[in-house]
């Protein structure tokens, strides 16, 4: 059995030019295993802390040298000569060793770069892929894309409230066939926006950031792009909103500045109820803001039964809010963000709990991302079935795609794509 002999950790650069980390691990052996680290743009506030160095002098304060600094001269004695397929035990040392509730000692992002390069170490080391070192011989499922083929929020500089417009292949038959779907939908999106003299830019995760009048006016026009595509919505392509409510909500109220309107919860659950009335909408995530518990509750008790409403800001992948919203009936699904709890163990755990009360797990990448695939192979890990990773655009986005096309090949036939089954968590 191998251990941990050393660790190196870089500064590079994430998909919006941001620094973030590249962490090596090395074996005693000679293996090594490398980690990059994502960064979010819409971010919850009980999120594990990111280290940054707060220079202005230097990359506009964003810097990771203090990040670096931790893991060479701080982690890297603390977990040298640990047998690397100990993963647990080596997390719950860097969560020690950091010592405070939030990972604000070390930092999250230094924390959550070891612990997924000792992940890549002990599979190179076994000569196994991440997710069956994870996952076992159970890692079977191809996830259903999530892709955000329409952008607003924080996620581009236009005026559409809700910060993403998803498009859900359930009704395809495999993965690779819903990786053309959805090919298909977001170029065909594109000529209608520019039939309509609508900007084709894009955002964040790639897709495009026109300026629209409403919330309702881009769900249409994905309905609009999978119709002109040849697909059915509602039973080949669904629809699903990441609205990131705690963005917009001020002072108690839900204010949707692009349609002039200032909502209570109960006003905004309402808004959603038509929304999922009028359209295909499958999934609405942060529907309500990150700490109106009463407003989540009310929104499950409405809609719950026939839409899978994904926590994110709420829970950010941590066990003890999760926990409370499994016991309250807050929603029925969790996104899970590796980088938002800080250690590999802890997002595998979340994961975990939330599948054993018959809620969704959702995997997702970071609006600030990089070349890393992990998230691909976590999701066929745990046999999720849903991922989250942009547009099918922009490389950071589309290698965690081809990632899943590489997986699905490996699988043969014993891969399997869940398509309307991976809703198991709604109508309870």
């Amino acid at each position: 059995m191998a251990s941990i002999e050393s660790l190196t950790a870089r500064e590079i650069l994430d998909s919006r030019g941001n620094p973030t980390l590249l962490v090596e691990v090395k074996l005693t052996d000679g293996t090594r295993g490398y980690a990059s680290v994502p960064s979010g743009a819409s971010t919850g506030t009980h999120e594990a802390l990111e280290l940054r160095d707060g220079d202005q002098d230097r990359f506009h304060g964003m810097g990771v040298l203090k990040a670096m600094k931790n893991i060479e001269e701080r982690i890297e004695p603390a977990i040298q000569g640990c047998p690397v397929h100990d993963q647990e035990s080596i997390d719950k040392h860097l969560i020690e060793l950091d010592g405070t509730p939030n990972k604000s000692n070390l930092g999250a992002n230094a924390i959550l770069g070891v612990s997924l390069a000792v992940a890549y170490a002990a599979a190179q080391f076994n000569k196994l892929p991440l997710y069956r070192h994870l996952g076992g011989e159970t890692a079977r499922t191809l996830p259903v894309p999530m892709m955000n083929i329409l952008n607003g929020g924080k996620h581009a500089d236009n005026t559409i409230d809700f910060q993403e417009f998803m498009i859900v292949p359930l009704g395809a038959p495999t993965y690779s066939q819903a990786l053309r779907m959805c090919s298909e939908i977001y170029h065909t999106l594109k000529k209608i926006l520019k039939s309509k003299n609508l900007n084709t830019n894009v955002g964040d995760e790639g897709g495009f950031a026109p300026a629209l009048k409403s919330n309702s006016e881009a769900v249409e026009l994905l309905v609009s792009a999978i119709e002109s595509s040849g697909y059915n919505p509602g039973l080949d392509c669904f629809i699903a909103l990441d609205p990131a409510s705690s963005e917009f909500y001020k002072k108690g109220k839900y204010v949707l500045e692009k349609e002039g309107l200032t909502l209570s919860s109960e006003e905004m659950v309402n808004y959603y109820a038509r929304l999922v009335s009028e359209y295909p909408v499958v999934s609405i995530e942060d529907g309500m803001a990150e700490d109106d518990w009463d407003g989540w509750k009310l929104l499950c008790s409405k809609i719950g039964r026939n839409v899978q409403l994904v926590g994110d800001d709420i829970y950010v992948t941590q066990v003890a809010r999760l926990s409370r919203g499994i016991k309250e009936k807050a929603s029925n699904s969790i996104l899970i963000k590796p980088n938002q709890v800080g250690t590999l163990t802890e997002t595998l755990k979340a994961i975990d709990i939330a599948k054993a009360a018959n809620w969704t797990a959702v995997i997702s990448h970071r609006s600030g991302e990089t070349e890393s695939t992990y998230i691909a192979d976590l999701a066929v890990a745990k046999n999720t079935g849903f991922i989250k990773a942009g547009a099918p655009c922009r490389t950071e986005r589309v290698i965690k795609y081809n990632r899943l096309l590489q997986i699905e090949r490996e699988l043969e036939e014993h891969g399997l794509y869940p398509g309307m089954s991976a809703l198991y968590n709604l109508g309870k």
